[in-house]
């Protein structure tokens, strides 16, 4: 009778009467089910942290969003931005940070980080962003898994261009690296071209040498010296016009690196009661400044010298632009401590390069 019992239980389960690992696949088919997105969601916040914004928007409401990856906004709005964490760091347009600006305020709460800006201005167009600092006792570092931006449009009738500082901007065209007309616009629908004031005609952006992004600017990829000569931007939107400051193209000869430098004593042999100046001379990139550094033989005498250090530009034919800076140390009434190697150190953002001349006495 159990039997019977048994085998007359089976049918209406299912027809085909089943193994014992079929029974015990089927119910762990639906354990591993919500497993399955768990795992999705931790390599989606590996290989693209944006999908972790900590920023959020405070709207008109009073409600919190997140920010599309670009907003527009009336001049003269504010604007509140929030993100998550207790030790949070921000960036936004430099032109904010340059004048210390009391229309921003930048605030570490507990929980949240807040920046708020009053009064807005076209001139605050630009990339508001965010990040969570992490901190292993006194090293830091910025935690790509959780970071935030968004860029703001703020619009002005009138005003298709971010305003400029100045009504002439030098450019200079770095033979290894891209260069950039920041002709950027206060309306993302704007339409904006690239001309050429002498001889007068549009640059066409083909995406292939020059290409337009609304962040940025023209940019050119791959800059050459038949690029360079005054050039300036003409924006369209809503039926109206607008001409923007204009950029001088430099080229520039000179290739990046650590400084290229030469040393010249103004003689080699110098008698006793003379007057000695050596002069240390680098050539480089227009807007790369140069440190000098001197170490002489009567140093450790605290022999009094002076040093001047100066730069300016120059045209080295064909329209190639170069930065030159010099120190020269001068050593009046030389005498024997004044004998022996005097040695210069030029260095910049790329690297020093140091350079040497001995000076006799005779």
């Amino acid at each position: 009778m159990k039997k019977k019992d048994l085998a007359g239980q089976h049918p209406p389960k299912n027809k085909r009467p089943k193994e014992q690992g079929e029974n015990r696949i089927k119910p762990t088919n639906k354990k591993a089910k919500p497993k399955i997105p768990k795992i999705k969601d931790r390599d989606t916040a590996d290989s693209a942290p944006k999908s972790q914004s900590i920023m959020m928007q405070a709207m008109d409401n009073g409600r919190f969003q997140k920010p599309a990856a670009t907003v527009s906004l009336m001049a003269g709005q504010s604007v509140e931005l929030r993100c998550k964490g207790s030790k949070v760091e921000w960036s936004y347009p430099a032109y904010l940070d340059t004048f210390k600006d009391s229309r921003l305020t930048v605030k570490q709460n507990e929980r949240y980080g807040q920046l708020t800006l009053v009064n807005s201005t076209t001139a605050d167009t630009g990339e508001f962003s965010c990040w969570e600092r992490l901190c292993n006792g006194y090293i830091c570092r910025r935690d790509e898994a959780r970071t935030g931006s968004t860029y703001i449009f703020f619009t002005e009738k009138g005003e298709l261009f971010v305003p400029s500082p100045s009504y002439f901007d030098v450019v200079y065209l770095n033979p290894d690296r891209q260069a950039v007309v920041p002709c950027r616009v206060t309306a993302p629908s704007a339409k904006v071209t690239l001309h050429r004031e002498f001889p007068a005609k549009e640059i066409p952006a083909n995406g292939t040498d020059i290409v337009y992004d609304m962040k940025r600017g023209f940019v050119y990829l791959q800059p050459h010296s038949d690029h360079q000569g005054v050039v300036y931007c003409k924006a369209e939107a809503g039926g109206k016009s607008q001409i923007s400051v204009k950029y001088q193209l430099l080229y520039v000869e000179v290739p990046s690196g650590p400084p290229s430098t030469t040393i010249l004593a103004s003689s080699n042999k110098v008698r006793g009661g003379d007057d000695i100046s050596v002069l240390c001379t680098v050539l480089g990139e227009p807007d790369v400044e140069v440190e000098f550094r001197w170490i002489f033989p009567g140093q450790k005498d605290e022999r009094p010298v002076t040093i001047q250090d100066t730069w300016r530009l120059i045209h080295r034919g064909l329209g190639h632009t170069t930065r030159i800076s010099q120190s020269v140390i001068t050593v009046e009434d030389f005498e024997t401590i004044d004998a022996g190697y005097y040695i210069c150190t030029a260095q910049n953002l790329r690297g020093q390069t140091t350079v040497a001349t001995t000076v006799e006495f005779s």
